[in-house]
């Protein structure tokens, strides 16, 4: 059975050996399974919140794309395709939207961390605050939803966003009654490796201490030699523990390397020597990566050509034909077909149904209302909309056999009034 994984590429400057090592590398590497079935895009709709550079997001977009190609991401075996070339990605964020409590969207990290923010300052709790920096845990759900990816790779602080785009699915499928979205769930890799910078904190632009992916190879050779070090001279054993230098070596080489370089540490190599050494570990890897860059990057038509050819291939694929669908099921048809429909549309809305929604409390509550809309069932409350969810579609399957007893038994919230209208319902 082939698993779909989808990772979102934010352009956002200059790749580094950070995110050579954290990301690109394993993506990459994992990408080959057979089994799985890989949609890589760039994100750059999502980088339009951060920055209104138009030059500098056409570039960042060129070169991380560039990255990506050059260090064996392979086009053809992929899907590999730009966020902004599949328009239906905005479509159908906007059939989330109207489906999507608002209440979830200001509990989203980016946001309340901006509230807080302003707060400190004392500001209006939404200065400066775009609606695009709101509403961006949608459109990274329509992302995720128009390809029905199974499973989707991020950080912890993105963990939020996945459950997000769970909860609009089941929404919609459980408005529009039908399963049109599988619902994604998370890969958290607890292996991945974070690499430290030229200071010995994280490699991150934020901190300045990065050394670009592709620097030409004495920029490369100058930034290695900057690493900070301590002050104990040659013939003095050195401690691999917390040593920058050692992590960046040992993430660049075989278990057997590291060992030996590990070795060399305990027998006090001068630290010109070990940078010396870890530069040539370095540039082995990269300089034939770095080549096919600069090829890339001399020829940007062919990358824009590529991008544009999966693009128009997804689109005709997937897009295309879930929005075809996706627009039937909440009305938008074409008017001539019409006909007769309006009495059964009646006969439709005559039936009983289940309604979902949050109260001040902070629960979950849901309710069952007859087709003239009086309250046949009202449930007590629940930590989480998934719980209030999960009792609701067991309820409207009731009907299809005994064998669901024990799963609602195991359930709360008035399980046996809800039975008993149902039965009433069916009688």
């Amino acid at each position: 059975m082939t698993t779909r994984v989808l990772t979102g590429i934010t352009p956002s400057g200059t790749p580094h050996l950070g995110n050579y090592v954290g990301a690109i590398r394993p993506a990459i590497a994992a990408s080959r399974a057979a089994e799985i079935e890989s949609f890589f895009f760039l994100a750059d709709l999502h980088s339009l919140i951060k920055s209104q550079e138009p030059e500098r997001t056409q570039r960042s977009t060129l070169e991380i794309a560039a990255s990506w190609l050059a260090c064996g991401l392979d086009p053809d075996t992929v899907w590999f395709y730009r966020q902004s070339d599949i328009p239906e990605t905005t479509e159908l964020m906007w059939f989330l939207t109207v489906v999507a409590g608002k209440g979830i969207l200001n509990r989203a990290h980016a946001y309340k961390a901006a509230v807080d923010k302003n707060r400190e300052e004392q500001l209006d709790d939404d200065a400066g605050i775009t609606a695009g920096l709101f509403m961006y845990p949608v459109l990274m759900a329509a992302d995720i939803l128009i390809f029905n990816a199974d499973k989707v790779p991020v950080g912890r602080d993105q963990i939020q966003h996945i459950e997000m785009a769970r909860d609009f699915a089941q929404r919609f499928n459980h408005i529009y009654g039908k399963e049109y979205f599988t619902l994604p769930e998370v890969i958290i890799d607890e292996q991945v490796a974070t690499l430290a910078g030229l200071d010995g904190r994280k490699m991150s632009k934020s901190y300045h201490n990065t050394i670009p992916l592709f620097a030409p190879r004495e920029e490369l050779k100058k930034l290695v030699f900057s690493i900070v070090t301590d002050s104990r001279a040659p013939g003095e054993p050195k401690d691999t523990e917390g040593s920058a230098l050692f992590q960046m070596y040992q993430a660049f080489a075989t278990p057997e390397q590291t060992a030996a370089f590990a070795q060399a540490f305990a027998d006090g190599i001068g630290w010109g020597e070990a940078k010396q050494q870890l530069f040539e570990r370095i540039d082995g890897e990269l300089a034939p990566l770095r080549e096919r860059y600069e090829a890339l990057m001399a020829e940007p038509e062919k990358i824009e050509a590529i991008l544009r050819r999966r693009g128009r291939q997804l689109r005709e694929r997937f897009a295309i034909p879930l929005l075809k669908e996706l627009r039937h099921a909440v009305g938008l048809r074409d008017l001539s077909a019409a006909g007769d429909r309006p009495v059964a549309a009646a006969a439709k809305a005559a039936l009983p149904l289940f309604k979902q929604y949050r109260e001040k409390d902070g629960r979950f509550y849901f309710k069952l209302l007859d087709g003239e809309g009086a309250l046949l069932v009202q449930s007590e409350g629940f930590d989480s909309p998934r719980d209030a969810g999960q009792l609701i579609a067991v309820l409207k399957q009731a009907e299809q056999g005994d064998q669901l007893q024990s799963e609602l038994f195991r359930l709360e919230a008035g399980v046996d009034a809800v039975l008993e209208a149902l039965r009433q319902l069916r009688g």
